[in-house]
C-alpha cells in the first residue's frame, strides 16, 4: 500500500470521487466492503501475473462519507501479507491532514505503506522555467510571490496566459488573478474548503489573515483575532498539518518561533484581496491593484523574498559557505547594550556537539524594496561581534546582503575590496548569476 500525499503542485481543480476506477464484477458492490475484498482478491488470483494496479484518488473525501475504508483495507492488507500480495494500492489525496493522518498513531494503516510521497510545488528557480520567465527574474520573483510553484495554475487555471515582461506584469495580474472571471479568482478559498479538517472557515482564514499582516507569533495571531492564545491552538495545528501554514524556530532564542503562510495564492488573497473583495467583485480590479503596491511588497513579496533567499542559501547558495550548511532559518539577536533586538533573516547555524561550540556559516539581512547600504552591513556585523560573545564560533562566519532593490556604491566597494568577508545577492544571482563576494 502507498499513501501519496498529493500537494497543490500537481492536480488541477479537484473531482470529488464516487467511485473508483479499479476493476469490477458485473453486478454493483453493494457495500466498500465487498468491493475492497473484491480487489483484494483479484489480484491475490493473479498466478503467474505481474501485479495489479489500483488508484484511488481523492482518498480523502471517500473516507468521508465511508469512515470504514480504512479499516477494510487494514484487514485486506493483513490477511493477504503485504510480501505475498500482487495488490499495489495507491491511495491519493490532496487533503494534506487527513492523507498524512492515514499513517499515524494508532490509524488503520499506520505502518502498512510502503511509500509515503508528499507531492511538493516547484522551487522559485524551476517555477521561472516552468512560467518561461527565467530570463527576468524580478518577474519571476513577483510572479512566484503571487502563484508560487503550482503547474496547474498555468496549464489548466489560464490556458499558459504568462506575462511576457515586467511591464505586462500588471495587466496580467489584473485579468487573472484578481478578475471575478477568472478561475484564479477564487481559488484561495477553495485551497482552505478542501481541508477536510477545517469546518470554521471564518476561523481559519481570520488566522491566516493575522500571519500574511505581519502578526506571525501565537499571541500576535490570537490578539489580532480577539482569541486567547489557547484558543487557537487547534486552528494552528490543522493548518500545519495542512500545510498552508509553517512554524518556524528561532535559530538564537530556544523556544521562540514564528508562522508564515506557504501557499503563496493564499498568502496573496489575505493579503492584498480579502480587504477589498467586494471591490474586485465589482471589477475595480485596476484601482484595488494600483492601491495595493505597500501591501503588496511589505505582506507578500517582501516575506517571500525572505523565503527564496532562504531557499537559495539551502540548495545552490550553499556553495557559498565556508562548511556544512547546517539549520538554515531566521532569529534575533539582542542587543542588550544598545537596547535593541537586530533581526537576522537568513541565517546558517551548525549546532554544536560534545565539546564544539555550535557555529555561525552566515548572516544575512533581505530587503525587498530598499537599497542596501553601509548601515546594513554594520548591523550584521554587531550582531555576529554579539553571537561570539555567547560562545558561538563565528570565525568563519559570511555576512550577506540579500536585495531585490540593488545595493549602494559603498556597499559594492566595501565588497569588492576585501576585509571580512561579504555577500551581495540580489534577483540575478538568485536565479543563477554569480554572487559578488570578499574573502579576507
Amino acid at each position: 500500500m502507498t499513501a501519496s500525499r498529493s500537494s497543490r503542485a500537481s492536480s488541477s481543480r479537484r473531482h470529488r470521487p464516487g467511485t473508483t476506477s479499479a476493476p469490477r464484477s458485473s453486478s454493483s458492490f453493494a457495500t466498500w466492503d465487498d468491493a475492497i475484498s473484491y480487489l483484494f482478491g483479484l489480484a491475490a488470483s493473479r498466478d503467474g501475473e505481474g501485479p495489479l494496479l489500483v488508484v484511488i484518488d481523492e482518498f480523502p473525501y471517500l473516507a468521508k462519507t465511508a469512515p470504514e475504508l480504512p479499516s477494510l483495507i487494514q484487514r485486506e492488507i493483513d490477511r493477504f501479507q503485504v510480501e505475498e500480495s500482487r495488490m499495489r494500492l495507491l491511495l491519493c489525496g490532496s487533503a494534506m491532514s487527513v492523507m498524512g493522518g492515514l499513517l499515524a498513531s494508532t490509524a488503520p494503516l499506520r505502518g502498512r505503506a510502503q511509500l509515503e510521497l508528499v507531492v511538493r510545488p516547484f522551487g522559485y528557480r524551476s517555477a521561472a522555467d516552468f512560467w518561461g520567465v527565467a530570463d527576468s527574474p524580478a518577474l519571476a520573483a513577483r510572479l512566484h510571490a503571487v502563484v508560487g510553484g503550482t503547474p496547474a495554475y498555468r496549464r489548466q487555471f489560464l490556458a499558459d496566459d504568462v506575462p511576457g515582461s515586467l511591464e505586462e506584469f500588471d495587466d496580467w495580474l489584473c485579468r487573472t488573478v484578481l478578475s471575478p472571471f477568472s478561475p484564479l479568482f477564487r481559488e484561495a478559498r477553495y485551497l482552505l474548503a478542501e481541508e477536510a479538517d477545517i469546518r470554521d472557515t471564518a476561523l481559519y482564514h481570520s488566522v491566516l489573515a493575522a500571519v500574511a499582516q505581519g502578526n506571525t507569533t501565537r499571541g500576535g495571531i490570537a490578539g489580532y483575532i480577539g482569541r486567547k492564545s489557547v484558543d487557537i491552538s487547534h486552528p494552528l495545528n490543522v493548518l500545519e498539518d495542512s500545510h498552508l501554514l509553517a512554524r518556524e524556530a528561532d535559530v538564537f532564542r530556544a523556544g521562540k518561533s514564528q508562522y508564515r503562510v506557504t501557499e503563496p495564492l493564499i498568502n496573496f488573497y489575505e493579503a492584498v484581496m480579502r480587504p477589498s473583495w467586494d471591490r474586485l467583485e465589482a471589477g475595480q480590479a485596476s484601482d484595488v491593484w494600483a492601491q495595493s503596491a505597500e501591501r503588496f511588497a511589505a505582506q507578500v513579496a517582501g516575506p517571500h523574498f525572505e523565503a527564496m533567499c532562504r531557499e537559495y542559501v539551502l540548495g545552490p547558495g550553499r556553495t557559498l559557505l565556508s562548511s556544512a550548511v547546517g539549520q538554515v532559518g531566521g532569529g534575533v539577536v539582542t542587543d542588550q547594550a544598545a537596547r535593541r533586538q537586530i533581526q537576522i533573516d537568513v541565517a546558517a547555524v551548525e549546532p554544536g556537539s560534545g565539546g564544539t561550540k555550535p557555529a555561525v556559516h552566515l548572516l544575512g539581512e533581505v530587503k525587498w524594496g530598499t537599497v542596501m547600504g553601509m548601515r546594513h552591513l554594520e548591523r550584521l556585523t554587531r550582531a555576529r561581534e554579539l553571537l561570539a560573545g555567547r560562545a558561538m564560533n563565528t570565525t568563519r562566519c559570511a555576512l550577506a546582503c540579500f536585495s531585490a532593490a540593488g545595493f549602494s556604491d559603498a556597499l559594492r566597494t566595501e565588497a569588492a575590496r576585501g576585509g571580512d568577508r561579504v555577500l551581495l545577492i540580489g534577483l540575478d544571482e538568485l536565479y543563477g548569476g554569480t554572487v559578488t563576494a570578499s574573502r579576507r
